[in-house]
């Protein structure tokens, strides 16, 4: 039995069963957690077979398949493997290239990428897709450890880059740091798209921060790649339905919920065959699907993108309270507000208690704590601690400049 049929087994289906779309339903929802079964499948009966890719490694006159190692990020707790077949891989970098070019790249981009590299996958897979399939120029530089940021913007304008990749948080932090050395975004560095994960917050924000330019979304997790990416019309993110299956599942119970209705992300890959499947794999992250025809034309459904993450859900005095849309509601309403906070959750006298640590300007004015408060119970239905911050105060709790992913809750309970 192959590792992953372990998974596949706990669901009720026998080895050698065939199961269309229609049966997926009898496959666990795998999250996080996956790679677990995987190596405790191995321990407990070494693999056998190899979902055909035999033939095409003896043509080649190896062994084996040759197995790319890399890791997840670690944001939602212990990093974990994660491994990639040569076709398997190549496809998935295939596919960010075709939203690449959706969104207007070409060859003749100077791409400056704030991936990190490391073990962590982004990096490396974004360096593939340029490289192999999209022929742009790139500027490597990773994440804040990896590259000063005082130097990335300065690279930037020397390099006269004109696409800027990588994760929203710190895409928008790079422009506040070109600030601060003098260097405007829009004049010094004029770029003219950006292109990345932007989160809840959305797109707007991004495009002042750096002069106005074009900005686009795409998801995907390192197990999978890329799921679904905005093309032009920026309408919701096209779902790459060739490649790969996508259902919305409800948190709780599992079941598939009605267009346009919220839940957690389940993918299954439709090409993943050379080391193991991925079936069903629960993302646990929010999304809707958008209803209504495609603009383009394109025949792929479409989602509204990342929403949250339903396990980072944190239940106060009976309210569910997301981090993510702390960051929205303080970026949407407090103009002093610069984007970085990090919410922190203890127990204190039997109860939970959410604290917000949150930077704001040198020229925010006075009072601000008690309007930041009142406003997020407001707009939450519960009461919080907000406490201020100095720009550049919290980077060593959020890891703004050393995580590809910036921390946003720390659960002290």
């Amino acid at each position: 039995m192959h590792p992953a049929c372990h998974i596949a087994h706990a669901g009720g289906i026998d080895q050698g069963r065939t199961v269309g779309d229609d049966g997926l339903d009898l496959f666990v929802g795998v999250g996080c957690g996956a790679e677990q079964h995987v190596r405790f499948a191995v321990q407990l009966r070494q693999a056998q077979g190899d979902f055909g890719v035999a033939q095409r490694i003896s043509d080649l006159g190896l062994q084996h398949t040759p197995i790319i190692v890399q890791t997840t990020s670690g944001t939602t707790g212990m990093p974990q493997p994660l491994l990639f077949g040569p076709r398997s891989r190549e496809t998935q970098n295939a596919l960010l290239a075709r939203v690449y070019f959706l969104q207007g790249m070409s060859a003749q981009d100077v791409v400056h990428s704030v991936y990190g590299f490391g073990m962590v996958n982004g990096g490396h897979y974004i360096r593939e897709t340029l490289l192999h399939w999209v022929g742009a120029q790139l500027l490597s530089a990773g994440t804040g450890v990896e590259t000063r940021s005082q130097q990335q913007v300065m690279l930037m304008r020397d390099f006269k880059a004109t696409v800027l990749v990588g994760f929203g948080d710190f895409v928008k932090r790079l422009s506040e740091v070109a600030k601060e050395n003098g260097i405007e975004p829009g004049r010094d560095i004029q770029l003219r798209m950006i292109t990345g994960h932007l989160g809840p917050e959305g797109r707007e924000p991004m495009s002042q921060a750096w002069g106005g330019c074009d900005v686009y979304d795409w998801y995907g997790v390192g197990d999978t790649g890329l799921i679904a990416g905005e093309s032009q019309d920026q309408t919701g993110m096209y779902i790459m339905e060739d490649a790969q299956y996508l259902e919305i599942a409800h948190p709780d119970t599992g079941a598939i919920v009605a267009p346009g209705e919220p839940g957690n992300m389940v993918n299954t890959c439709l090409f993943k065959d050379d080391i193991f499947p991925i079936i069903r794999f629960n993302t646990h992250d929010v999304t809707h699907e958008v209803v209504g025809s495609s603009p383009m034309g394109l025949p792929f459904r479409r989602i509204i993108g990342f929403k949250g993450r339903s396990d980072n859900m944190i239940k106060l005095r009976g309210i569910n309270v997301y981090p993510t849309s702390v960051g929205v509601i303080l970026g949407a309403e407090v103009p002093a507000f610069n984007g970085e906070f990090v919410c922190i959750v203890t127990r204190e006298g039997g109860r939970d208690q959410m604290t917000v640590q949150a930077e704001m300007r040198a020229d925010a004015p006075s009072g601000l704590q008690e309007t930041c408060q009142n406003l997020l119970r407001a707009r939450l239905g519960v009461e919080l601690v907000v406490v201020l911050a100095q720009p550049g105060e919290i980077k060593d709790l959020t890891g703004i400049e050393s995580r590809q992913k910036p921390l946003r809750l720390i659960d002290r309970r």
